[in-house]
């Protein structure tokens, strides 16, 4: 009897494994892969010999470059502006959604698959062609927005870190608070109908109800978007990096990604690189389990 279960539970697995195979074939191809090969190359420096002209040479560093990054002031500043833009967009955006996942889920609404839609639609623009189409009206004399600011006596410039963070947490909302009104949505569908009839009974209005009933129990995917959201902040790139056309506020330290593409594209130094990639997929790592800590506990 024990053989004949083991012999079920061989083959039970057999296919399990089959259909799990790909997604450990392209974990390790996708992630595994590209860290070992950052870890390898972190422990080089390239030097110049004869005045540059000499050709270039690995010379082996050991962990030094991994040190050099742990101290690096102008490093760790740049998670400066990436924090600043989680105070202003993360809020915004999980406000945003909240709010039209709670109208959507109204008795009153009407037309709510076209609205999740007309919602989600943005989402699948890809992020840099919604910057060149921000970056367009966010420039002065050719965009009617700007010029229709002026107007009103409202002048917009992108003059300072405060007005291009802005420019950018706008961009993101844009694109994705209805991706993350479709997930509140969902979570509200699955909220017990008798729960919500129940709160009616006992008096409870519609925005009393949305407060103290369906908006607590939807807590767990509010803190999932929020660590999603958190961990996409830190990792901007195409938006600052395009929008250093329109002004000089955006530096190479203005956010992490940029110093690490600056060290690695513009100034040829792959093992700091490689070095601060490192530390910064080990910052965010930290940041994702505490979120995903803090979650947990406030779910339980």
């Amino acid at each position: 009897m024990p053989r004949s279960r083991a012999g079920v539970t061989q083959r039970q697995h057999r296919p399990a494994a089959l259909f799990l195979a790909p997604f450990y074939v392209m974990f390790l191809l996708c992630l595994i892969a590209p860290l070992a090969y950052t870890a390898w190359l972190s422990l080089f420096h390239e030097e110049s010999s004869g005045l540059g002209f000499g050709g270039t040479t690995n010379v082996f560093v050991g962990l030094d470059n991994l040190q050099k990054a742990l101290v690096d002031t102008a490093f760790w500043k740049s998670f400066r502006i990436p924090l600043l833009y989680c105070l202003i967009y993360v809020p915004v955006m999980i406000g945003a959604g909240v709010l039209m996942a709670l109208l959507l889920d109204s008795v009153y609404a009407r037309a709510k698959q076209f609205f999740q839609l007309a919602l989600y639609a943005p989402h699948v623009i890809p992020g840099v062609i919604a910057t060149i189409i921000w970056v367009y009206l966010y420039t002065p004399g050719i965009s009617p927005v700007v010029d229709a600011f002026d107007r009103l006596g409202l002048p917009w410039s992108l003059g300072n870190d405060y007005a291009v963070v802005a420019a950018i947490a706008n961009i993101t909302v844009w694109l994705g608070a209805g991706y993350a009104t479709v997930i509140f949505f969902a979570a509200l569908q699955a909220i017990p109908r008798e729960l919500i009839e129940a709160a009616t009974i006992d008096g409870a209005g519609a925005v009393r109800t949305a407060l103290s009933v369906k908006v607590p129990l939807i807590r767990g995917a509010i803190g999932m978007v929020a660590v999603f959201n958190v961990i996409a902040s830190f990792q901007m790139f195409a938006g600052p990096l395009l929008l250093r056309q329109q002004t000089r506020t955006v530096t190479f330290e203005w956010t992490p990604v940029l110093f690490i593409y600056n060290r690695a594209f513009n100034l040829k130094d792959y093992g700091y690189a490689a070095a601060t990639s490192l530390v910064f997929a080990a910052a965010i790592g930290l940041a994702c389990y505490a979120g995903h800590r803090l979650t947990k506990r406030r779910t339980a």
